[in-house]
């Protein structure tokens, strides 16, 4: 975990924020080097089309944490699902079908 302006960094986490260039970008992080307080994020959104799918070492004070999302029915889990699959994070996959589940479970008992 890094730290910067007013969060906690941690690798999952997406954030946005502007690359050497100028360019605004959305992504997720792949991994943190806390020695050199960088994040290596997976870029998923840009001005810059060439940089789209690429991995970027970015200051930590160059992102900003973007909020997590609230997820409020089947479907949008579902989506969040298919995004987790693409990406490989198994992790946010495991947390999300549970969530799935429990709204599965919910629906039984009533």
């Amino acid at each position: 975990m890094l730290s910067n302006n007013n969060s906690i960094l941690k690798v999952g986490d997406w954030v946005k924020g502007k690359s050497r260039d100028g360019e605004l970008f959305i992504g997720y992080i792949e991994s943190l080097d806390i020695l050199d307080e960088k994040v290596n994020a997976t870029i998923t959104s840009s001005d810059d089309e060439s940089i789209v799918g690429k991995i970027i070492p970015i200051s930590t004070n160059g992102v900003k944490k973007l909020p997590d999302p609230k997820v409020k029915n089947k479907a949008q889990i579902q989506n969040l699902i298919d995004l987790a699959l693409a990406t490989g994070d198994e992790e946010w996959f495991l947390e999300l079908s549970e969530k799935l589940n429990s709204m599965r479970e919910l629906v039984k008992g009533v």
